[in-house]
């Protein structure tokens, strides 16, 4: 295996690297970055800078405007734009924006893609991607959805409750997976403003790093047009996979990002930080966590290199990036919960960034599938004889 980059891949690290450090990271302490996450002004006036510096949403297709990257290229880019949490939304590389964009650009028809998907590739909008429920619905099993989408005449009628919508407030459109009479499901467009969708509340959450925070959205007789349909009546749960998978690794990649900061801010400090006569780091318990730290960064970084390679090579890697999910979550929250350690009182204070990371790395655990879930998937695969796509070709 060759894991050496490119000479034009490597020229668009740097790119990313000096542009999150120079132009993104002394917005970190700008005011406009609340409890819900940057607000629209602070946003659009970093998408202003990726766009002026042709860094602007470069996983979407060049025919919409994007740099077209591979799933390995995204793992690099990705990766240097979680460097800082504004990162990804200066890049609108954010979620739920980036899988929407990768959903859309296989699903939608042309007509869908020139009415939301390139404005939303050209960072003019924000979308939102409504699946989850307050129970009993829907959550992390999506068989459980009660919102109902009924036909009436060209239309459909959409009724139900949504929840931890991330960045709802402010969105320009939504997808809405809602269940048919035959009790499949389906995913529908919808402007946001439309007759119908109210979004009730924002909800306070750990993390503030999405712009529009979360949020809970209620449909009462929201009619949308059959044109509205995204792909297929009745494919909603097929196409959930679709976003799903590259989605859950792209998480992956940015949060390695932010683990990376947070180990980067805890080396710096054990260098330099004097307790009993010698510096911090040359205690063997913080030179440990140190190592550990290493480890742990390198293993989330090779789940994510191979499971984007296979994903490249055309493999549906459900399995692999179920797997990447659990062991990266897991592995970065560790790097971040010992560097929070190690920095001790500047750990869990706004002196340094880590507090922050450590605050919004919690919820990775739990977003696109708690640990348990996909636990739970990998073991029932394991023991049916399915193992992951690149030992099944050996």
């Amino acid at each position: 295996m060759d894991f050496a980059l490119s000479p034009e891949l490597r020229e668009l690290q740097l790119r990313v690297r000096s542009f999150i450090r120079e132009r993104v990271m002394p917005y970190e302490s700008d005011a406009r970055w609340g409890r819900h996450g940057p607000s629209e002004s602070l946003r659009d006036e970093l998408v202003a800078l990726a766009r002026a510096e042709g860094l602007l949403t470069p996983h979407a297709s060049r025919e919409l405007g994007g740099l077209g990257l591979s799933h390995v290229q995204k793992a690099i880019v990705f990766e240097e734009a979680g460097y800082s949490a504004l990162g990804p939304t200066a890049m609108n590389i954010h979620a739920p924006d980036e899988g929407n964009i990768h959903l859309m650009e296989v699903v939608a028809s042309p007509a869908q893609k020139e009415r939301w998907l390139r404005p939303l590739v050209q960072g003019a909008t924000r979308s939102c991607f409504c699946m989850t429920e307050p129970p009993p619905g829907a959550g992390a099993d999506p068989s459980m959805l009660r919102t109902t989408a009924m036909r009436d005449g060209g239309d459909y009628v959409i009724d139900g409750v949504k929840w931890f919508i991330t960045g709802a407030q402010g969105a320009g459109f939504a997808i809405i997976m809602a269940r048919m009479e035959d009790g499949s499901a389906t995913m529908f467009l919808s402007d946001m403003d439309r007759p119908g969708i109210e979004v009730e509340r924002t909800m306070d959450a750990m993390d503030s790093c999405f712009t529009g925070g979360h949020g809970v959205v209620r449909f009462s007789d929201l009619r949308v047009p059959e044109s509205d349909v995204l792909g297929e009546v009745g494919q909603g749960l097929r196409y959930a996979q679709v976003r799903l998978a590259p989605a859950r690794l792209t998480h992956c990649m940015r949060w390695l990002g932010q683990a990376q900061r947070a180990h980067d801010e805890a080396l710096a400090y054990a260098r330099q930080r004097q307790s009993f006569g010698r510096a911090l780091g040359e205690h063997q318990g913080v030179g440990f966590m140190l190592a550990d730290n290493e480890m742990d960064l390198q293993t989330a970084r090779l789940h994510i290199w191979h499971t984007a390679w296979l994903l490249d090579r055309g493999e549906r890697a459900n399995f692999e990036s179920s797997r990447a999910k659990v062991a990266c979550s897991e592995a970065e929250w560790r790097v971040v919960d010992r560097s929070v350690q190690i920095l001790g009182g500047q750990g869990v204070t706004g002196e340094s960034a880590v507090a922050r990371i450590f605050a919004d790395m919690r919820a990775f655990r739990i977003y696109d599938g708690p640990s348990e879930v996909h636990r739970h998937s990998l073991g029932r695969k394991i023991l049916a004889g399915r193992r992951d796509a690149s030992l099944r070709r050996a």
